[in-house]
């Protein structure tokens, strides 16, 4: 897994790939569930960056099966957006409306969930609310949204939250 990440970090799209890849099929023949869900969101995530979403999609589901059946919320959440994104990106705003919303309600009820990943859950919801024309609602995300990148030290989340504020300012 750790040579797996450094390969995707180093955009060596192939051997990541190839490496998340022999983790699943490791993973499948040690017998425990649990162990494959970060290989497959890996899997999942190497997908996406070759651009082939529609191929990480049952990758994220079946790490989201998984995860619901351990039940730990924060991985719930965080795959289920995930697969969010892989619907939002496939042009299918309500599949990720309802994933988005469902993240977004398990970590405003953790005690522990990084700002970040809150400000990565709000802002696809605030994509999808302004590219549905309710420009009050994606106002009020992407305000939440850069409070908590600047509370995390993420310039260009606060930059992008910035831009999209001032598109959405009222007209008067």
């Amino acid at each position: 897994m750790q040579e797996a990440a450094r390969a995707r970090r180093e955009d060596r799209l192939a051997d990541a790939r190839r490496l998340y890849g022999e983790a699943v099929e490791a993973a499948r023949l040690g017998g425990s569930a649990a162990a494959l869900i970060q290989p497959l969101k890996g899997l999942a995530q190497i997908e996406r960056d070759l651009g082939r979403p529609e191929a990480a999609l049952p990758l994220y589901e079946e790490a989201l099966a998984i995860s619901r059946l351990e039940g730990d919320a924060l991985t719930i959440a965080h795959t289920v957006r995930h697969v969010g994104d892989v619907h939002r990106e496939a042009g299918r705003s309500e599949q990720a409306e309802r994933c988005y919303v469902e993240a977004l309600a398990i970590y405003r009820r953790s005690t522990t969930v990084p700002a970040l990943d809150l400000a990565n859950a709000i802002r696809p919801l605030a994509i999808l609310r302004e590219e549905a024309g309710d420009r009050a609602e994606a106002r009020r995300l992407w305000e939440e949204a850069g409070a908590l990148y600047e509370s995390s030290g993420v310039r260009a989340g606060v930059e992008e939250c910035s831009r999209r504020l001032a598109r959405l300012k009222p007209i008067s």
